[in-house]
């Protein structure tokens, strides 16, 4: 996070929490493979999001379970899942 802020300074809204920042969120988006964000707590996430959507750009989750955990899932060079 501190090698981020030098580069983008205040233009993002950082959190020492994963979950703090997603409250009211129409998406989330993931970017990184690090492990913490490997094995969330799903049911929190989709509770805090007004929209359960999430962009994977590193492939990190199954889109077969993100559907069946209601989210629309949307990851680079697979089948997008779509809830309605």
């Amino acid at each position: 996070m501190d090698k981020a802020k030098l580069y983008l300074k205040d233009v993002l809204e950082y959190s020492q929490n994963q979950y703090d920042l997603l409250e009211n969120t129409d998406a989330l988006l993931i970017l990184t493979e690090w492990n913490e964000f490997r094995n969330p707590d799903f049911d929190k996430i989709k509770s805090l999001m007004t929209l359960p959507v999430i962009f994977d750009g590193r492939n990190i989750y199954d889109p077969e379970k993100m559907r069946k955990l209601g989210f629309s899932y949307y990851s680079i060079g697979r089948k997008s899942v779509r809830i309605d």
